[in-house]
């Protein structure tokens, strides 16, 4: 992989210390742009590809360890950055983060797209399928419509289909 210091993404926002986007507390990390635009989302301000402003990989690593919160990326959706975000999730794992990644492609798009396939192995979890606003169910875990799922990335990809997360 290339240098990480000049691997750059771009960033919204980072939350340190949440509980809504994955099990425990884990520093959100909110990537900017999404073409999904599902109606209800209740981030629409990270649709757009040049909010936030740009972060080196190292940048980013540095506030999750002062932390020291397992990880989740979300936006927007973070698989429009897939190929820099290599480079950050390897870094993650290397310092023994778990990563969760929501996205409002379905998981057997990830595996059909090229510039995804890298990440994948370094993803715990991917919160997978855009927000449905007529399936949306409060009463959900980590997921805001039930046609969302919870998948298992490490065990999926073992077993060649889908096996979906329980804690």
């Amino acid at each position: 992989m290339a240098e990480t210091k000049s691997t750059t993404l771009r960033v919204i926002d980072i939350v340190p210390g949440t509980s809504v986007d994955g099990p425990g507390l884990r520093t959100s990390i909110y990537f900017a742009g999404c073409a999904h635009r599902c109606e209800g989302c209740h981030n629409p301000q990270s649709w757009d590809f040049n909010a936030g402003k740009e972060m080196t990989v190292d940048e980013i690593v540095a506030v999750v360890e002062e932390n020291g919160f397992n990880v989740t990326f979300s936006g927007g959706d973070p698989i429009y950055q897939a190929e820099q975000l290599c480079h950050l999730a390897e870094k993650l794992k290397e310092a023994g983060y778990t990563i969760w990644c929501y996205t409002g492609f379905r998981f057997d798009e990830l595996l059909q797209m090229p510039g995804s396939l890298p990440l994948l192995p370094l993803l715990d979890v991917v919160v997978d399928g855009p927000f449905i606003q007529s399936l949306r169910d409060t009463n959900l875990r980590f997921r805001g419509s039930s046609n969302q799922r919870l998948i298992d990335v490490v065990s999926s990809l073992k077993q060649g289909s889908i096996c979906l997360w329980n804690d």
